[in-house]
C-alpha cells in the first residue's frame, strides 16, 4: 500500500493545498484536482510528472506561466527557465518537513483519510512555523 501526495505551495514553500492519491495513479489526476484551487500566481514550478499539454494550456488560461521540464519521451521539448526551476527546492524542503513527523514518514495510519488528516495537521504547523 502506497500513496502519493500532491501539494501546492506558496513562494516561501508553505503548503497551501494538498491532495492524496493512490501510489500507482498518474500525476495528471492530482494536477486536475488541484487546478481549480491554484492561487493567483505568475509561475508554477512542477516536476516532469506534471508535463502535459492540457495542463500547460489550463495554466495559460489562468495566466500562469508553467516552469515544468519536458518529459524524456516528448518529441518537441518545451523550454523552461532553469534558474527559476532551482527554486523548486523549497517544495522539496516542505515535503521533507512533513516527513519529519514520524507518524507520516512510517505510514502508521492504514486508512487514507486518517493518514491525510495527519498530513494536514503537520502542514498547518509547517505553514505557521515557516
Amino acid at each position: 500500500m502506497n500513496s502519493k501526495l500532491h501539494a501546492v505551495c506558496d513562494g516561501s514553500g508553505r503548503p497551501v493545498s494538498l491532495f492524496l492519491t493512490e501510489g500507482q495513479v498518474s500525476d495528471y489526476k492530482g494536477a486536475a484536482h488541484l487546478l481549480p484551487t491554484l492561487p493567483d500566481a505568475k509561475e508554477l514550478l512542477a516536476d516532469r510528472g506534471y508535463d502535459a499539454t492540457w495542463f500547460r494550456n489550463a495554466l495559460l488560461e489562468k495566466g500562469i506561466t508553467a516552469c515544468i521540464p519536458s518529459k524524456k519521451n516528448r518529441k518537441e521539448p518545451v523550454p523552461y527557465d532553469k534558474e527559476l526551476y532551482k527554486q523548486r527546492h523549497k517544495i522539496e524542503n516542505m515535503f521533507g518537513r512533513i516527513k519529519d513527523w514520524r507518524r507520516i514518514a512510517m505510514r502508521y495510519d492504514r486508512c487514507a483519510h486518517t493518514f491525510f488528516s495527519a498530513i494536514c495537521i503537520a502542514s498547518v504547523f509547517i505553514f505557521y512555523l515557516n
